[in-house]
């Protein structure tokens, strides 16, 4: 399967905005977006252009493609589902996203970043409903419970990361038990709930791919 394998950083310096795709590194004045202002690649003191509305509408996309680990063409397969389903095509596309096995796994505090959940997926540590998936597009249905499996629960790795659950909890939809690595999907979120994606203006990625 294709993915991006480059410098993650160099994402949210080109979107200026923090994407959290380094886990605990992004929380930390390590973060290379605190030292580095300008665009990726560019001089940060050579002027800038403005942006053009098709210009935004890209940008908003790639924010949004970039903040969920996906490729456009997964990304665009996932917009033309939200366009089918009924009501706003923007907060469909939201929600099918925040259904995705890696986004729970990772949510669920058993991965720091979606890339390392994708990765604990691909690799069969994540059963759901008590059976092995390793698809980290699955997309879960109010009521899957998801855990770790016998070797995950090894894993180092997950029990230190799930040390973040006695900081932030876990979200509003969501239902974990640390003890024994189980999560429960409860409920597709509402767009308002989607806090993470707060600064995200989905409306504009509709209008690009309405162009």
């Amino acid at each position: 399967m294709a993915r991006y394998t480059g410098p993650k950083c160099r994402y949210c310096r080109a979107e200026k905005t923090k994407l959290f795709l380094k886990g605990e590194r992004c929380h930390t004045g390590k973060c290379p977006l605190a030292k580095k202002a300008g665009l990726p690649g560019k001089d940060p003191r050579a002027r800038q252009k403005k942006m053009t509305d098709y210009g935004m509408q890209l940008r908003e996309k790639q924010k949004l493609k970039r903040m969920y680990c996906m490729l456009e063409k997964q990304f665009k397969l996932t917009f033309n589902e939200a366009a089918r389903v009924p009501g706003k095509t923007g907060e469909n596309l939201i929600m099918l996203l925040e259904r995705r096995l890696d986004n729970v796994v990772f949510r669920l505090h058993f991965a720091n970043s979606r890339n390392q959940a994708a990765q604990l997926v691909n690799h069969g540590h994540i059963f759901v409903n008590g059976s092995r998936v390793s698809i980290p597009s699955y997309r879960l249905k109010p009521g899957d419970v998801v855990s770790v499996g016998p070797r995950g629960q090894k894993m180092i790795l997950i029990k230190e990361n799930l040390k973040e659950f006695t900081k932030s909890g876990a979200a509003p939809w969501l239902s974990l038990d640390p003890d024994t690595m189980k999560g429960t999907f409860l409920a597709v979120p509402r767009r308002a709930d989607v806090t993470e994606a707060k600064d995200i203006n989905e409306q504009l990625v509709v209008e690009l791919y309405s162009r």
